[in-house]
Parts: C-alpha cells; structure tokens; sequence
C-alpha cells in the first residue's frame, strides 16, 4: 500500500470541489472572511482542504486551476509547496494535537494558542497574508478556546485562521458564530474508489470495495483500516455478531486473545469502533424499518444504543488508564450477550 502524503504535502483533493470553489470565490469577490471552520467526518479530508487553502492564499491567490484539477491548484513542483510542507514559510503557522505518552494525543494548550496571536500581531513577512492552520479544533480545552476567541473577536488585518473540527458541539458556541462553517460530506462512491485505486492499486477490487463499505465515505478512515488490519477485523465483528445472542465462551476467550496480542493496542481499538459501526448501522436500519440482522431483535434499540455508549466508553477508559485490553473485551462482549 502507498500511503498519501501528509495533509500539509498533500497536492491532491477529492470530492470536495464545490467547498474549494467557495473558499476561493469568497477570497476572489474582496470579501476574504478571517476565519473559516471546515467541518465533517473524521478522515473525510477536512485537513486536506485546508493546507490546500493555505497554500493558495500564501501563493497569491491565483484565479484558474488546470483542467481537471480542483480549485485551489498550487503545483507541487513550486517552492512554496515545498516550504508549506516543510513548514519553512515564514507567514503560516500550525497547531494540532500533539503525541503525548504512548502515542496518545493530548489536547492543545493555551499557551500555544497565545503564541499565535503574538504571530498573528506581527506584520506579514513576506508582505502578503498571515494564515494560520489548526487542525481538530475539538482538542483545545476551554481556556485555549476562550484564548482563541479573542483573536476571533478582533481580527488583525491581513490575516486568516483555517480551523477543522469532526465536533462543532464542542466548540464555545462564542466560536462558531465569530467563523464561516463549511461542511464537508463524506465521499460519493466513485471518489472514494478513486482515492482507494490510487492509494492502494495492489488490493484486489473486492477487498477495495469491501474496504469501502466500512468506511462511510472517509478516506481517512479507509486508509487507516487497511494499515490496520481493518478486514481482518470486520470478519472478527461479523463472526462475533452472527454468534449471538450466545457465543460459546471458549471462542469469546480466544477472540479476546487475539484482540489483545498486539502490544500497541491497534487490534483491540480498531475492532471496537466497527462493532460499534455495525451496531449503529443495525439500528438506524431498524429505526427506518428497514430489514436488520438477526441478532438485533434479542434487545430493544435503546438497549443497543446504551450498549453502543457503553463500548465508546470502555475503550476510552481501557486506552486512557492502560487497563488490560484481553479483559476489556470479555467485559464488553459479554455484556452483549444475553
């Protein structure tokens, strides 16, 4: 598998053109809004389309893209894309969450949302626009929120803020009324087809599409699965769910066995969220009246949707407070069983 860049080094966007062209034909018609918020669904290229963004704006804004790109075509064998990628350009700044122990991200603190707005203070280096990146806006507490809002509040010339967030609730509500939202949607089939052919030309079409299936339009989503072991993982959810509502507790024990064999806690993670999706899936199809699986008819749906939260919450707790994994499943499974 050749996995993409990262977004930052990214020259390719897919299925968002219409959210492009409104980035660029706001900019293009004078009225450069300050700041913009990028919403959607985790892995659906929010990030993407914002470094995509910064890009242009730092190039100057060029009005046409070639034919058969999207808006906002800055071309990756230009010295400016270099220095994006790179971070090497002396007007854009950055925050996302950090890596903290064990490769679990932290949240963004407030002193580092402080040193943006010395940055954003200060007069453009290289005489055009300031643009500054923050990606998963979610992770910033309330402090480094209110410390934000302040910037959003008095806007300094020349400058724009390019946030993404797959959890606009969380946000203070004081922030989402001082930005343009633009929502991003997931994939429509042939671009997501598009996106796995590139990035993994060497699977077969049917594991590709099966890939796709589970992803609900989310490239992201899909391209994580497949480096972990995702339709590995997806027949371990179909064989547990097509066991129930009593699994033999022997294959329950060697499930959780494997489940908790890889050190990193991958398995066990990635397994967890398609459980959950399979549970959701189920029972918004029920909800619609819709033929759902057998195994959903021995609980009521709000039974399911507690269970759904109680899953969310057990991997949570099993990933923050490094709790056995192999235990952690018996737990959840078992409380799926009737």
């Amino acid at each position: 598998m050749s996995l993409p860049p990262e977004p930052r080094a990214n020259p390719s966007l897919f299925g968002h053109d219409h959210a492009a062209a409104a980035l660029r034909d706001a900019a293009l018609s004078g009225r450069m809004h300050h700041g913009w918020m990028l919403t959607g669904p985790r892995g659906v290229g929010k990030a993407t389309l914002a470094w995509r963004y910064a890009r242009w704006v730092l190039a100057g804004m060029p009005a046409a893209a070639p034919a058969g790109e999207a808006p906002l075509f800055v071309p990756p064998g230009d010295p400016l894309f270099a220095r994006v990628a790179a971070g090497a350009h002396a007007d854009l700044r950055s925050l996302s969450p950090s890596a903290g122990e064990k490769g679990k991200k932290v949240i963004i603190r407030v002193e580092e949302v402080r040193e943006l707005t010395r940055f954003l203070a200060m007069t453009p280096a290289e005489g055009g626009w300031r643009v500054v990146v923050i990606e998963e806006l979610e992770a910033m507490n309330e402090q480094a929120q209110n410390a934000l809002l302040k910037t959003l509040e008095e806007p300094p010339p020349r400058a724009v803020l390019v946030l993404t967030t797959a959890a606009p609730d969380r946000l203070l509500p004081t922030i989402r009324s001082r930005v343009r939202r633009l929502d991003l949607f997931p994939l429509e089939s042939a671009a997501l087809d598009a996106v796995l052919e590139r990035w993994m030309p060497e699977m077969p079409a049917g594991d590709r599409a099966a890939l796709a299936g589970l992803t609900a339009g989310s490239p992201g989503r899909a391209l994580a699965l497949a480096e972990g072991e995702g339709l590995a993982m997806a027949r371990e959810v179909e064989g547990f769910l097509a066991r129930l509502p009593r699994p033999d507790l022997r294959e329950l024990h060697a499930l959780a066995d494997r489940l908790a064999s890889k050190r990193d806690g991958s398995a066990f993670v990635t397994f967890i969220a398609l459980l959950r999706d399979a549970l959701a899936t189920a029972v918004r199809r029920a909800g619609r009246g819709e033929e759902a699986p057998p195994w959903l008819e021995g609980r009521g749906l709000a039974d399911w949707a507690l269970l759904w939260d109680m899953l969310g919450r057990l991997a949570d707790e099993t990933e923050t407070l490094n709790l056995d994994r192999k235990q952690a499943v018996l737990t959840g499974l078992s409380r799926l069983s009737v």
